[in-house]
């Protein structure tokens, strides 16, 4: 069996609590603190299923390493519209609403209270 192409994510962030509450309360998810192989490493982990389909990731707090070093990381979504929505409350802002992408259903794009860009996917 093939491994998805993108089995893990890492979202840098300099404030680790403040991410927290936003991605929190953004996907109504608890993050779980990551044993890390160095004391100056700190990493939240989003819920996981080991043999489910899609990508395991967490929020990353490192010395040399910085908010919107990586890539867009899309969140799956039942509707976009909802987590959206979610957004300012938590501290961030919306830069794109959400659109359709066609047959690939639709998307937002969201910066989060680190200033990582973020998208959102849905069907609907």
């Amino acid at each position: 069996m093939q491994p998805n192409p993108v089995i893990w994510f890492e979202i840098y962030v300099s404030n680790l609590e403040r991410a927290r509450r936003f991605y929190e309360t953004v996907f109504q998810v608890q993050l779980n603190k990551l044993d890390t192989p160095a004391p100056d490493i700190e990493m939240l982990s989003f819920p996981m299923q080991k043999h489910a389909a899609g990508a395991a990731g967490a929020l990353c707090k490192m010395p040399g390493y910085h908010p919107g070093m990586g890539t867009v990381v899309y969140f799956a979504c039942e509707d976009c519209a909802v987590e959206e929505a979610r957004v300012q409350r938590a501290g961030g802002h919306v830069i794109r609403p959400k659109m359709s992408i066609g047959q690939y259903g639709a998307i937002s794009l969201v910066v989060d209270t680190e200033g990582n860009m973020i998208g959102l996917h849905s069907m609907k």
